[in-house]
């Protein structure tokens, strides 16, 4: 259990990655959608409350809405350039940075069922936390288990 804490937390941040790979490329592509995702809510003239999400823009306060959503981006968008900067330079991060994208999935999952908003259509974000959750998770346990796998060796132990 030990080794595995500090795969989570290493001492040293580092572009090392033990065992499986496929956990760096999926988070690197994971980084990616993220940017995208970031800049449209940031960047789209309704932040994507509209266009994207189907929220009703015509009430009163909808400029709120709107400032919400751009404030989300800019948000997104820290967290992004992140997880980017894990994904290229500090790859022994990632383990970590899937606990974050698992929590903050569950979050979000939460804040939707306790604070529910009237959509037009399902907005994708809704349906993608379906997938990013089991997806994270999969990939958190490759991680786990292939570093801690391949330290055991370094250590000569099989």
């Amino acid at each position: 259990m030990n080794k595995k804490f500090s795969v989570l937390l290493p001492a040293q941040a580092d572009n090392t990655v033990g065992g499986v790979h496929l956990p760096v490329y999926v988070f690197g592509i994971l980084a990616i959608v993220s940017t995208v995702r970031s800049c449209i809510h940031l960047l789209a003239p309704d932040g994507g409350a509209g266009s994207i999400a189907g929220m009703d823009l015509s009430v009163a306060g909808a400029s709120g809405i709107i400032f919400a959503f751009a404030l989300w981006g800019s948000s997104q968008l820290i967290y992004a350039l992140i997880q980017l900067a894990v994904a290229f330079r500090y790859r022994s991060l990632i383990p970590f940075m899937y606990v974050l994208l698992i929590l903050e999935t569950l979050l979000r999952m939460l804040v939707g069922h306790i604070r529910p908003v009237t959509f037009a259509r399902t907005p994708p974000g809704a349906i993608g936390n379906y997938v990013m959750l089991p997806l994270a998770a999969l990939m958190l346990v490759l991680s786990l288990r292939g570093a801690t796998t391949s330290e055991l060796a370094e250590d000569g132990i099989k």
